[in-house]
C-alpha cells in the first residue's frame, strides 16, 4: 500500500505543534514569587503551675515538709531570636513561723544568648504578705499572758513559739542575679549561678549563693515515638550569710548572731511528655539541726542538746535535712504551646 506524502506530512506537523504546546506549557510563564516569611511577633507569655510534696529552696524546707502549690505567669519580649527582656510574678505555698499567707515573687531581668551561652540577669523579690511577729515570751497583758516583751511589741505580736524562736513580722527581701546555661550538645548541658541580698529574710544579713548545675537529656528516641522524654540533673551550691540585726540576738551576742554558712546539693531525674513534668529529687545541706533551728526560726523545733554559739537553747530542726521530692509541673507559651 503507497504512502500519501501529503497526508504525512500532514500528520508529521500536527504532532510536532501537539507536541511543542505540551512541553511549552511545562515551562512557567513568569517566575513564581517565594511566600513572605512570617511576621515576627517579639512578645510572647510562659505560664504554669506544679504540685509538689515539699517546697524546698536552696536545701531548706519552705512547707514544712507538707505539700505545696505553686504558679507563675511571665511575659516576654524577644528584642531579636538572641535576646530576651522579661518580666514575672510566681506563688507558692509556705508554712512559715510568722504565719505568712504565702510567698509572692516578683521579677525582672534580661537572657542574652551567644550561641550555646544562655545567660540571665535579673532582680528577684520575695514578698510573704500576712505575716505576723512571733516571739518567746509571755508577758501579762490586763491579766492575760500576751506573747510580747521579748523582742516583739506587744501592740502588734500575735504568735508565741514555745521552742524558744522568733521571727519578724515582715521577712520580705530580694536578691540581684546571673546565671550561665552552656549547651554543649543536645545530651549535654551545665551551668553557674550567683545570687546577693543585702538584707536576706529581712534579717539584717547579707546573703550570697552560687552554685553549679548540670543536666544529661535521654535521646528522643530512648522511649520510641511516645513523646516521653527523660533527664538527670543535679546541683551543688553554697549559701554564705553575714551578721543578723539585734532582733535576732542572743545573750552571747545581743547585737545579732552569725549565720552559719552551708553547702546544699540535689541530684534528680525527670520525665516529660507534652508540657508535663514529673521531677522525682533528693536534696541535703551540711547544716546542724541546732545552727538550722536558730537560721529557719522553725515553729516545730525541738530538744535542748543541740547547742551551737547561735543556739544556747539547743533547739533542733530538721528543716535542712535531708528530703525527697516529687513535684509534677506544666509549663506552656503563647507563642508555641497554645498553637
Amino acid at each position: 500500500m503507497g504512502i500519501d506524502m501529503k497526508k504525512f506530512a500532514l500528520l508529521a506537523t500536527t504532532l510536532a505543534l501537539v507536541s511543542g504546546s505540551a512541553f511549552a506549557a511545562d515551562l512557567p510563564v513568569k517566575a513564581l514569587k517565594a511566600p513572605p516569611p512570617p511576621a515576627f511577633d517579639p512578645w510572647d507569655i510562659a505560664f504554669g503551675g506544679a504540685l509538689m510534696n515539699d517546697y524546698i529552696f536552696r536545701g531548706i524546707t519552705q512547707s514544712n515538709h507538707q505539700p505545696s502549690v505553686a504558679a507563675y505567669f511571665e511575659p516576654r519580649y524577644n528584642i531579636n531570636k538572641d535576646l530576651q527582656l522579661y518580666v514575672g510574678t510566681s506563688g507558692e505555698s509556705i508554712s512559715f513561723s510568722n504565719r505568712a499567707a504565702a510567698e509572692i515573687d516578683v521579677y525582672g531581668g534580661i537572657r542574652p544568648t551567644f550561641g550555646p551561652a544562655a545567660f540571665d540577669f535579673g532582680v528577684w523579690g520575695y514578698l510573704y504578705p500576712g505575716g505576723q511577729c512571733a516571739d518567746n515570751v509571755l508577758t501579762p497583758v490586763g491579766g492575760v499572758l500576751t506573747p510580747g516583751g521579748g523582742v516583739c511589741p506587744v501592740s502588734t505580736t500575735t504568735i508565741f513559739l514555745a521552742d524558744g524562736n522568733v521571727m519578724k513580722k515582715n521577712v520580705s527581701f530580694f536578691e540581684v542575679y546571673g546565671k550561665l546555661n552552656y549547651t554543649i550538645n543536645d545530651n549535654w548541658a551545665f551551668g553557674v549561678n550567683e545570687y546577693y541580698s543585702p538584707n536576706f529574710l529581712n534579717s539584717g544579713a547579707w546573703g550570697d549563693y552560687a552554685s553549679i548545675t548540670g543536666k544529661w537529656t535521654a535521646p528522643s528516641t530512648t522511649f520510641g515515638s511516645s513523646g516521653v522524654g527523660m533527664y538527670v540533673s543535679g546541683e551543688f551550691g553554697r549559701q554564705w550569710l553575714g551578721t543578723s540585726d539585734a532582733f535576732y540576738g542572743v545573750p552571747a551576742f545581743p547585737n545579732g548572731i552569725k549565720y552559719a554558712d552551708y553547702d546544699t546539693w540535689n541530684i534528680g531525674i525527670g520525665f516529660t511528655w507534652k508540657v508535663l513534668t514529673l521531677d522525682l529529687r533528693y536534696s541535703d545541706t551540711d547544716l546542724s539541726k541546732g545552727n538550722c533551728s536558730a537560721f529557719t526560726s522553725a515553729f516545730n523545733a525541738t530538744g535542748t542538746t543541740n547547742v551551737t554559739p547561735i543556739n544556747p537553747g539547743g533547739t533542733s530542726s530538721n528543716w535542712c535535712g535531708a528530703a525527697g521530692i516529687a513535684k509534677l509541673s506544666f509549663d506552656l507559651t503563647a507563642m508555641s504551646s497554645l498553637k
